[in-house]
């Protein structure tokens, strides 16, 4: 049985034989109609016939496509499987690495513990030691002593039993006949001579002098001991300061290792630096503070007037107004020695240092916790605190002050001493001497 064409093959001859008609050209012939059903035949998506739809097939070189991208498909994912595997087993020893490291370091915290009780034991050894010395040198001055004051009273007891014996004998004496007494008077004059005390027997006291200094070399040794060690934990703060030299005033002169500073009195011939302080005598450290805890120490005791303090990056370098001076704007803060005077200085506030003795300040120390907007200035030697910056002076110099919020410099400054004195001349940042 002949094939049926398809409808939509026959609603298009039809309409091609209608067309013919209306414009008088020929229909076409039965070879044409079979030629034309043969192009255009095609399965219709709402035929009713039974037979199975194919899909067109695909060409040679999408097949290969497709296979070729398969065979990629399954060796990128072979290859991303050794990969995760080895990620893996490296996370995995990573892991059990940490974990060793968080075992050990209760063990390493215990050798630590056990190295810090050797040293204070040590320390406490020494301290025995030496007050045992002192115990023993009270008790040998206590012995001596005794033993003078015990032959002077030997004398005297036996005087005492002099006099008694004495006493006894004139006693019976009075008892005998008044004639027998006068030869018996005479026997007794000489033995009933008065004794008086030598001047000797003052001097015969412990050496209460000696204590006296014992107990004053006490007392400072405990001061310095206490100093040192509230010292040590700055120490582990320790951050060697060295100077920037193109910030440096043109009269400053700079040691070759940039710890050492001098007024010259002369300013150079160099041109200007950028950074450079053209009028105010101020130099400032080379690398900046931004984060963590540091402490260091200015050698002051060579200069009249100075100060020394930290300053941020953006102080002003040119000219002389307030903006270039350390604490005499937001931008920095110190303490300074000016006519015999300590005073700390911030945002163009000061207020006179506490706790200076009479002894002129040879070290200041200087400490800053960047992190948490702390800044501490010391007597180097007697760790005496100078100076607390932190919020809790926010009303003496009329600023909140919570954090830092730039990087921090060290900062140093020569100041004009009183008229008819000579211009200081040192400074020095010092190094930190381990043993």
């Amino acid at each position: 049985m002949a094939e049926k064409a398809p409808l939509s093959v026959q609603k298009g001859l039809k309409t091609v034989k209608q067309q013919s008609a209306h414009s008088g050209m020929e229909a076409p012939s039965a070879s044409t109609q079979g030629e034309l059903r043969d192009r255009l035949s095609f399965t219709p998506l709402d035929t009713n016939d039974d037979r199975v739809v194919q899909p067109f097939p695909r060409s040679p070189k999408l097949q290969g496509k497709l296979a070729k991208a398969g065979q990629h498909s399954q060796e990128q994912l072979s290859r991303r499987m050794v990969e995760l595997q080895a990620e893996c087993s490296k996370t995995e020893a990573h892991i059990q690495s940490l974990k060793k490291r968080r075992a050990n370091l209760a063990k390493s915290t215990e050798v630590m513990k056990q190295q810090v009780r050797e040293r204070f034991d040590g320390m406490r050894a020494i301290l025995k030691q030496d007050e045992q010395a002192v115990l023993d040198a009270l008790e040998l001055d206590l012995r001596h002593t005794r033993t003078r004051l015990d032959q002077v009273l030997k004398d005297w007891n036996h005087h005492f039993d002099q006099v008694s014996k004495s006493i006894s004998y004139i006693q019976g004496a009075l008892r005998k006949n008044p004639e027998d007494l006068e030869g018996e008077m005479e026997g007794l004059s000489e033995d009933l001579s008065s004794k008086k005390p030598e001047a000797s027997e003052e001097e015969i006291r412990l050496n209460e002098e000696r204590f006296e200094r014992l107990l004053r070399t006490l007392s400072s040794i405990s001061m310095s001991l206490r100093a040192q060690l509230r010292r040590k934990t700055l120490l582990l703060d320790w951050s060697t300061v060295v100077i920037d030299m193109k910030t440096c005033h043109s009269q400053i002169m700079v040691t070759s290792e940039g710890r050492g500073l001098s007024f010259s009195g002369f300013a150079g011939t160099d041109p200007l630096h950028p950074l450079q302080f053209d009028k105010v005598c101020c130099a400032l450290g080379l690398f900046p503070i931004t984060a963590g805890q540091r402490y260091w120490e200015v050698d002051v005791g060579c200069c009249s007037a100075w100060a020394v303090g930290v300053a941020y990056g953006s102080l002003e370098r040119k000219g002389c107004d307030k903006g270039t001076k350390l604490g005499r704007n937001r931008n920095s803060w110190c303490v300074e020695l000016q006519n015999g005077h300590l005073s700390a200085w911030h945002n163009d506030r000061n207020v006179a240092c506490q706790g200076v003795g009479r002894t002129v300040l040879a070290k200041v120390g200087v400490w800053v916790n960047y992190d948490k907007g702390q800044l501490i200035f010391y007597d180097a030697e007697s760790m005496v605190v100078l100076q607390r910056f932190s919020a809790a002076v926010t009303t003496v110099f009329d600023r909140a002050h919570h954090q830092f919020t730039e990087p921090l410099y060290p900062a140093v400054r020569f100041l004009r001493p009183p008229e008819n004195t000579i211009w200081p001349n040192h400074l020095k940042l010092s190094h930190l001497d381990t043993p």
